[in-house]
């Protein structure tokens, strides 16, 4: 009989052994805002395997939070950023059909000024997108996802939009 911590993986499955885990992992999240916009990625890899959320992932041992949520980001988009103050901590749990709990990350999302690049599709994600903020109905982004966006927003106090900050690609 297989267990769920040996492995057992379903097609858009996270690769990495994320399944079930022994206990919460950290994951660190970056919110972009530019122009009345905000950086959108597709998830490749469970959970959220083929949805619309915020670009991050799951810190390495020996990484600081921000260091981590760089690596991320570059990973992920082909930014470099600075990153900002914390706007939200939260669990995010996914359980299966018994109730077990098959992910379970506490998040660290922070808000996140770009330095230099442009944004593509890298390593985790299908897809980039810079969504309209008025606009984010179309993207299915979870309820807490939207959360977290409007407090970037509030925390940002429309820095971003009046164009005190970089934006992605010159955008």
């Amino acid at each position: 009989m297989t267990t769920p911590e040996a492995g057992a993986r379903d097609a858009g499955d996270e690769p990495s052994g994320r399944e079930y885990p022994a206990r919460p992992i950290v994951g660190v999240g970056g919110v972009v805002l530019a122009g009345g916009r905000v950086l959108l990625v597709k998830r490749r890899f469970e959970p959220l395997a083929g949805r619309w959320s915020l670009p991050g992932g799951a810190l390495e041992v020996g990484e600081t939070l921000t260091g981590g949520l760089a690596r991320e980001m570059r990973e992920e988009t082909g930014l470099d950023v600075d990153v900002g103050p914390v706007v939200d901590v939260f669990d995010r749990i996914t359980r299966d059909d018994q109730g077990r709990a098959r992910f379970h990350y506490v998040l660290v999302d922070f808000l996140c000024t770009v330095r230099s690049g442009t944004p593509a599709a890298g390593s985790d994600v299908a897809e980039v997108v810079l969504a309209e903020t008025s606009d984010l109905a179309r993207y299915d982004l979870t309820a807490k996802t939207i959360e977290v966006i409007g407090r970037a927003l509030a925390l940002d106090g429309g820095a971003s939009s009046a164009g005190a900050g970089a934006s992605p690609g010159g955008a």
